[in-house]
């Protein structure tokens, strides 16, 4: 159900002191840092409230999801449809999951019009971890969707809360290989819809059942680019091969097995396996910054980092948003979603995102798949199922690869 207005609860009005809006002007009666006004608490340790934001294109409607991560019972978790290359709206994640509330998260494989004859597998653009666990790597950064990458920034970066329930931004690279007779090479993708050019991936149950042809499309700077022609697949099952084919396959695969898929070199050197011979396959996800596990992570882009805005953030083009923000050292998180009803549509561009983020309070802030995807859910006092508190821009839930969901005592 979506709420249409925030008649329930007290919405806080943002006001600029410039015509300017999030562009470089003041708030005036703003909170201070880290202050959040008194909304809804969704459960101890998850408040929800609507503000009103003031922007270069019109006022836009953010409604905010703060979590405080040292609550007892109150942890964080990746929303996901059982498997990489699968996709749901996020109200049925988060029931699914028994999560209080949550948001859109990574950006995703959605649209495959430049390859006639491949479809779109859903799967999301950077690594995802859940429970610990690594599910998939990160797509080279010319085969990603979503806005043009801040400098500095990769298709690597996340958003992690690590076994210790705190927060951070950080970066998180494949680190595999494939042992064969033959020799050792290095994993270049584990569970991606896009593999770099001369590479070898690995694809496992968490994959789903969606073929693999997409992985050897487009190259590192190009998604657009045409198929390679040199593939080959070698089907390891127990430690050996149980099967090669020169194409890509598509359909389930069983627990214990895994699909290497080879593109140019990777290829060719795949074809030296045969049937019966052995192979080892390792693969971790190395965080660039912390030491402590992440217990999960979902990708994104980095646009506020120490307090503040990455330069060259894209300020023109103005649209409904998902954003992550990480306050109090890491120990609270700030979850935004944009209203996309027809009098808030234009939403905020990632500059006046980044900036309202830091009016927030947070330090750091990922920004997450928006326009359609844009949706936040929370449940109401009582109920055992989330509603969606915005309105989709699309008029109705778009399903979504992966999640942030909020869940308390579970």
């Amino acid at each position: 159900m979506v709420v249409r207005r925030a008649g329930r609860f007290r919405s806080f009005l943002t006001v600029l002191a410039a015509c300017g809006a999030l562009a470089g002007g003041a708030l005036v009666g703003a909170p201070p840092a880290g202050a959040v006004p008194k909304g809804a608490v969704i459960a101890p340790g998850v408040g929800y409230r609507q503000l009103k934001v003031p922007a270069a294109s019109g006022t836009a409607r953010a409604h905010v999801l703060t979590v405080d991560l040292r609550a007892p019972g109150v942890r964080v978790g990746l929303l996901r449809p059982g498997v990489v290359a699968a996709r749901a709206p996020v109200s049925r994640l988060a029931d699914g999951m028994h999560a209080v509330a949550g948001v859109n998260g990574d950006f995703f494989h959605i649209s495959e019009a430049q390859h006639r004859g491949v479809r779109a597998t859903g799967a999301p653009v950077g690594p995802a971890v859940a429970d610990g666990r690594p599910l998939k790597g990160a797509v080279p950064n010319g085969q990603r969707f979503g806005p043009a990458l801040p400098p500095g920034t990769s298709t690597r970066d996340v958003l992690g809360v690590g076994t210790d329930r705190t927060a951070r931004l950080d970066g998180l690279a494949l680190d595999g290989a494939v042992t064969t007779a033959l020799g050792v090479v290095p994993l270049g993708g584990l569970n991606q819809y896009a593999l770099p050019r001369d590479s070898v991936g690995a694809f496992t149950a968490d994959w789903g059942s969606a073929s693999r042809v997409r992985a050897v499309c487009g190259s590192d700077t190009d998604r657009a680019a045409p198929c390679s022609a040199d593939t080959y697949e070698v089907t390891v099952r127990g430690g050996r091969v149980a099967s090669v084919t020169r194409s890509p396959g598509g359909g389930a695969i069983s627990s214990g097995t895994t699909v290497l898929v080879g593109r140019e070199e990777g290829a060719r050197w795949l074809r030296g396996l045969s049937v019966g011979d052995r192979v080892g396959v390792r693969h971790r996800l190395v965080a660039a910054r912390s030491r402590t596990p992440y217990a999960m992570a979902v990708g994104g882009t980095p646009v506020l980092r120490d307090g503040r805005p990455l330069p060259r953030l894209d300020g023109r083009t103005a649209a409904v948003r998902t954003v992550a923000g990480i306050a109090d050292g890491g120990r609270r998180l700030l979850l935004v979603a944009l209203d996309g009803a027809p009098e808030h549509r234009r939403g905020l561009t990632v500059a006046e995102t980044a900036r309202l983020m830091r009016r927030l309070g947070a330090q750091h802030a990922l920004n997450l798949d928006g326009g359609g995807s844009s949706t936040l859910v929370a449940r109401r006092p009582g109920a055992r199922a989330v509603s969606v508190r915005n309105h989709p821009s699309g008029g109705a839930e778009r399903p979504v690869p992966n999640g942030i969901g909020v869940f308390v005592g579970r």
